[in-house]
């Protein structure tokens, strides 16, 4: 087992507030429309800070468990672009300013942080008490990826979720955004502006992404403090991508199949797992390094094979994919 002393524990909790804290001030204080080569800067930094940080890891507490933190950052960031999808479906839904963009990418990130956190809490003491989690887990996996790969050609229906919807029957909401204020007062009157609704919007959106990705990364590595550090690298880097990338995102045609093979395959690992442990020592596992190859090859074909695609037929346009489908507006 990894043994991870308290001050490492605040001092890596310590580093990723200070992160968040640094988006966040510069999100309140200089609000403008963020650039590409200011976006690949911001990129480059977060997956130099995460590298060293597993560079640091793999040296302190062995090259096995540095093997898990890397797999484990790379599930979790093919699954953040994923996010990047529904992003820019709630920006555009809700015509959110640029200059405003940013800050909303920040509290969505922080809120993910807080729900991911508590689902690994949980999800940890679940798996170290009942060892049949890791088949009710990997049961989960493989019915979103099903789900995933059946409506990958689909978005997510923003406006009829029925937490934006609740809030906006409970608050009164201002026609615009107010200079970026989430309340403001007219008439004397308290009220909500859009961006309150952006932000339950993307809360939603994470707590739904949290219910995958977690087990998805327990499938990799059993160890909280890998599942946490994993989380909390891949969505720090998630508000500098998404101005990187939103102009490529419509070419990656196949990352929502590509995700859902994903999530399958780590899905069986999980149920292998369970069947070594509880059934017989005899049923195979799936070694990490293996995991990892399979992760990166797939993520590689998925992006070449979208790339030739769009190439060939650049009317083709990629989807974030829905584990629900639904009706579009004016249809039986």
């Amino acid at each position: 087992m990894l043994e991870i002393s308290g001050l490492t524990w605040a001092v890596t909790i310590g580093l990723i507030v200070l992160l968040l804290a640094v988006d966040l001030v510069l999100a309140a204080w200089r609000p403008h429309r963020i650039g590409f080569r200011e976006a690949s800067l911001w990129s480059v930094f977060y997956i130099l800070v995460a590298v060293g940080f597993g560079v640091w890891f793999a040296t302190a507490h062995g090259g096995g468990f540095g093997a898990e933190y890397f797999a484990g950052y790379i599930v979790e960031k093919s699954l953040s672009v994923d996010n990047l999808f529904v992003f820019v479906i709630i920006m555009t839904t809700f015509l959110v300013p640029e200059e405003h963009q940013h800050k909303v990418l920040t509290f969505g990130i922080v809120l993910a942080l807080i729900m991911r956190g508590i689902f690994i809490a949980v999800g940890a003491t679940l798996l170290s008490l009942f060892s049949f989690m890791f088949l009710l887990f990997g049961l989960l996996l493989i019915y979103t990826a099903v789900q995933l790969f059946r409506h990958r050609n689909e978005d997510p229906d923003v406006e009829n979720n029925v937490v934006v919807k609740t809030a906006r029957k409970l608050l009164p909401v201002t026609d615009d955004y107010v200079g970026g204020k989430i309340f403001t007062r007219i008439d004397g009157k308290r009220m909500a502006t859009p961006l309150f609704v952006v932000l339950v919007a993307i809360g939603g959106v994470d707590l739904l992404f949290a219910l995958d990705s977690i087990p998805a990364v327990f499938g990799v590595t059993e160890q909280p403090y890998i599942v946490f550090t994993a989380n909390a690298f891949a969505l720090l880097g998630l508000r500098a991508l998404f101005f990187l990338v939103k102009g490529l995102l419509d070419r990656l045609v196949y990352l929502s199949a590509g995700l859902a093979v994903i999530l399958a395959f780590i899905g069986v690992k999980l149920i292998l797992h369970w069947g070594h442990v509880d059934i017989s020592a005899s049923i195979p596992e799936v070694p990490t390094p293996l995991s990892l190859g399979v992760i990166i090859g797939i993520l590689v074909i998925v992006t070449v094979a979208s790339l030739v695609k769009t190439r060939n037929d650049p009317s083709a346009k990629a989807h974030a994919g829905a584990l629900h489908g639904h009706k579009e507006p004016g249809t039986d």
